[in-house]
């Protein structure tokens, strides 16, 4: 069964799951603001994903880390990852040997259908 991660007051997570209903694809959901992840599971998604994508750089906790204390090694990215879960790209999505990081309609659509 297809896994959406991310926290459920994402608008980005919203979109996400209003299409994958659309669809009529039946989902669970890991809300891991409450839930976790942990370092096997981002291990996992990274050989699918590049961490480029993963890591949200745009996320409060990697813009509020002062200069010297931001994350440049892909090890340090994912123990950010880890302590701070909404440093992860939302949402991603797991299914079978597919993992998307985001939400964009037409990938979806390729990839999930």
């Amino acid at each position: 069964m297809l896994q959406i991660y991310g926290i459920p007051n994402c608008d980005t997570v919203q979109k996400a799951i209003k299409w994958l209903k659309s669809k009529e694809i039946e989902f669970e959901f890991h809300d891991y603001k409450k839930e976790g992840v942990n370092k096997k599971k981002i291990e996992t998604w990274l050989k699918k994903v590049p961490i480029e994508k993963l890591f949200n750089k745009a996320s409060n906790p990697y813009k509020e880390l002062p200069p010297e204390e931001k994350p440049t090694t892909p090890e340090d990215m994912i123990k950010l990852m880890i302590a701070q879960p909404t440093s992860i790209k939302r949402p991603v999505v797991e299914l079978d040997k597919v993992v998307l990081a985001g939400f964009k309609e037409e990938i979806y659509e390729k990839e999930l259908l």
